[in-house]
């Protein structure tokens, strides 16, 4: 195969994306439209030997500038859609190169969709019941790919480099590490029973209190982000616009009806939490999250996370993602309590490949490298 890569329409892309299981709504047409900073464009990867052009991967890039320069970052986040398992990248991703640099990039980056270790709840806990280990890498992980840890070597070997991450695993892009429930074959009762105590007693304590959980639309997303900056203010995070959240909903599910859910749960007649929820496929994302402060006791948060999980599965989502953690295992530490909860679920940690750069201008991306610094 000679692989060239060239401009898809959105429609091309929604149909690449719609023959394969699954890929990250990150990689979606309607991605680019949520973010609006960033000049979009699909691209898709075709066999220069095949007459009939088949499209046989994929990716969203979006273009940053450098402040006052024409040149741009391109960046595919947890992408591109290609055949990872190929011992030969090179023929892949030299094409993609040469295309962005085209369109006026001056560096790549990207977050390979690739898994290189896996960790159960319950080596986590014992890991955490005899403590020592201050990080998951500390520790054996239960399944490690080996063609995966082959993926790093060969973008090494290539000029690819990662950026600096110095918070154990939350970059400036996407993170490394990420906690994840397995659904594939199993129903609610198995799910609900890989659960710890504690959550199982907290879905049932939010029942008994009156908690009600129903589906949010467009029109809701004022109430919801009202509450998000609740949270963000109590959390100590910089909290989103409302106009980017209806932009979200609003572009997604005009490429497919099903692709973000807003879910709203309410205590006598008060919000008292509410999530964003996003399916691609058979994956389901827990993206965002709000909740009140006072109303935290009859564990509206723990509702919301049953509903979702229980409306992945009836979809046939194989995989409920419940997003970023942190490597630490510290209890110290102000990440540790984003593990702590997801660990409930009775899920397992997953390390990604994590983020990689290629310098196509050493000079600006240089430029670029010491102006995200300074901003950060």
């Amino acid at each position: 195969m000679v692989l060239r890569v060239r401009t898809l329409t959105p429609e091309e892309h929604l149909a690449f994306l719609d023959s394969r299981e699954s890929a990250s709504f990150l990689q979606t047409p309607a991605w680019g439209e949520v973010k609006r900073e960033w000049r979009a464009e699909s691209v898709g990867w075709v066999d220069d030997s095949d007459s009939g052009e088949k499209i046989i991967g994929a990716g969203l890039v979006l273009y940053r500038r450098l402040p006052k320069m024409r040149r741009s970052l391109a960046y595919l986040p947890e992408g591109p859609l290609i055949d990872w398992t190929d011992p030969d990248l090179r023929r892949w991703l030299a094409p993609l190169t040469e295309h962005v640099s085209a369109q006026g990039a001056f560096g790549i980056r990207m977050g390979p969709p690739v898994v290189t270790r896996r960790w159960s709840g319950a080596t986590v806990k014992a890991a955490l019941s005899e403590g020592g280990a201050r990080t998951l890498g500390a520790i054996p992980a239960d399944q490690t790919d080996h063609a995966a840890i082959g993926v790093t070597e060969q973008l090494k070997a290539m000029g690819w480099r990662p950026p600096a991450d110095g918070d154990g695993g939350f970059a400036a892009g996407q993170p490394r590490y990420v906690f994840q429930l397995p659904l594939e074959d199993r129903d609610e009762q198995a799910v609900l029973a890989g659960m710890n105590q504690l959550w199982r007693r907290n879905i049932k304590k939010a029942a008994k209190a009156g908690v009600v959980v129903s589906h949010g639309s467009a029109d809701d997303l004022p109430a919801f982000h009202e509450l998000y900056l609740e949270t963000a203010r109590r959390d100590h995070f910089t909290p989103r616009s409302l106009s980017y959240f209806s932009t979200m909903f609003r572009a997604l599910n005009s490429e497919n009806p099903d692709r973000v859910r807003l879910y709203l749960a309410h205590h006598e007649g008060e919000l008292a939490a509410a999530t964003i929820g996003v399916r691609v496929g058979t994956h389901a994302w827990y993206s965002y999250g709000a909740s009140s402060t006072a109303k935290r006791d009859v564990r509206p948060s723990n509702a919301l996370q049953w509903e979702m999980i229980r409306d992945a599965l009836a979809a046939g989502a194989r995989l409920y993602d419940l997003r970023g953690i942190t490597d630490t295992l510290d209890e110290s530490d102000s990440h540790f309590g984003l593990l702590q909860f997801k660990l409930g679920t009775g899920g397992e940690a997953a390390e990604y490949v994590g983020e990689w750069d290629l310098p196509i201008s050493r000079l600006l991306y240089s430029a670029f490298d010491l102006y995200m610094r300074r901003r950060g």
